[in-house]
């Protein structure tokens, strides 16, 4: 095996939802005895997502002639094929099938049970996972909801990851309590359609009361943040948390993906350039210091100059710091992929634009901390993040996991500068 892999081996792809379901990947497989083994847990967000995990089991097949090589994730349920058909791959796991024990204790079984990927949609509860560490993390992530009822023009992880379930509360403050015992100070709440919490539970809890629960019952919690959220179905709860709850951290990403009503409506979204910049100026007005992510997609089809100039200017006029731009990627299957397409090059080059708006975003921000103090928590070596998320390098030793006072003195770009 390469030095690189722990036994089992877990490749991680995409989100922090994946990142969660590694570690509960990670235990299953070792309480089934599975070693030499390296586990894929893809993403299908983008056709290159999809590219970058076939490249990657080529690489490890090649380094590790010798290794079970288990795929698994969004990718492996949505075209199971793909990863089927590749000479590489022992066996291939649906979304659900990759949290059972059972799907990785068999691998004498006939070659009819290589493919283990079952129907999404008759998923209908998502349970705590009870994951105990997060290797190499500073932060430990804690799934509260998974799938989609929404049904977005290109997006395809609905049919990879099923129908809106929400974890119970009780479950969720019990694994909170777990994860604090264990010594992270942070928590970051994950799911797919975040702000989707609860509709299908008993009582229809918000994430806003989940949110206010978990640090009324869970005291010894020092931070709590949320990871990307629909604004529009923010409830009056999480903005009251917003607005009370110094532990819940002032940074928010947001599933902004355009800037223009016409391309947000054939995107089949919710919401309207309005409604992204009045969430984050009512934020502000309850956390001032509060920073702003947001996913966007560049070029999609029928996007002209016009349009992607809106885009291009919310970012100023919503106050957006942390871009994860995606140039669009048409996914089979979905309605965007039917749609009249821009040419690749432009989609390319207003991706590029983007980027460059994101990354002159993110310097102002960071040249309004500077002169100020920061509680880091720190990630590893001369590495922390502030409350609002920013990175920063600074000298000296410091305990990742734990926190660290820092005076802003600068920026290189990349990292602000801290001294200690």
């Amino acid at each position: 095996m390469n030095a690189a892999l722990k036994h089992p081996g877990i490749v991680t792809f995409g989100c922090r939802l994946n990142a969660y379901e590694s570690e509960a990947i990670r235990a299953r497989a070792a309480e089934a005895g599975l070693e030499d083994a390296v586990i894929f847990n893809t993403c299908a967000v983008t056709g290159e997502a999809v590219r970058q995990s076939r490249q990657a089991i080529r690489k490890t097949r090649r380094e590790n002639p010798h290794a079970t090589i288990v795929v698994t994730g969004c990718a492996a349920q949505t075209e199971p094929e793909t990863y089927a058909g590749m000479n590489e791959v022992d066996r291939v796991l649906g979304n659900a099938e990759k949290l059972e024990a059972a799907s990785y204790a068999d691998f004498g079984v006939a070659a009819s049970e290589r493919v283990r990927v079952n129907d999404i949609m008759s998923v209908t509860e998502t349970a705590a996972q009870f994951v105990d560490s997060f290797e190499g993390r500073a932060r430990a992530f804690l799934q509260v909801q998974n799938g989609c009822d929404h049904r977005c023009t290109f997006c395809i992880i609905p049919y990879g990851r099923g129908n809106s379930r929400s974890v119970p509360m009780g479950a969720v403050i019990e694994e909170a309590r777990r994860l604090t015992q264990a010594g992270f100070a942070e928590l970051v709440l994950t799911g797919v359609d975040l702000t989707a919490y609860g509709a299908d539970l008993p009582g229809a809890p918000t994430l806003g009361q989940l949110v206010r629960k978990i640090l009324a019952l869970v005291p010894e919690l020092e931070r709590l943040r949320i990871s990307s959220i629909d604004s529009i179905e923010a409830d009056d709860a999480l903005m009251r948390a917003i607005a009370e709850e110094e532990r819940l951290m002032p940074h928010f990403h947001l599933s902004v993906q355009a800037g223009d009503d016409i391309i947000l409506k054939r995107m089949k979204r919710r919401h309207s350039r309005d409604d992204t910049i009045r969430f984050c100026e009512t934020v502000r007005r309850l956390r001032p210091e509060a920073a702003f992510g947001a996913d966007l997609i560049a070029g999609f089809p029928t996007e002209s100059e016009a349009m992607f100039a809106n885009t291009l200017g919310l970012v100023d006029e919503a106050g957006l710091t942390y871009l994860h731009v995606f140039p669009f990627s048409p996914r089979p299957g979905t309605p965007a992929a039917r749609m009249p397409q821009l040419s690749r090059k432009l989609v390319k080059d207003r991706a590029a634009r983007l980027r460059a708006k994101g990354a002159a975003a993110l310097a102002a921000h960071f040249a309004k901390l500077q002169g100020s103090t920061q509680e880091l928590l720190v990630e590893q070596d001369e590495i922390g993040r502030t409350p609002c998320f920013a990175p920063v390098r600074f000298a000296g030793a410091a305990e990742p996991g734990g926190f660290l006072p820092v005076r802003i003195t600068g920026a290189d770009g990349k990292y602000l500068i801290g001294r200690p």
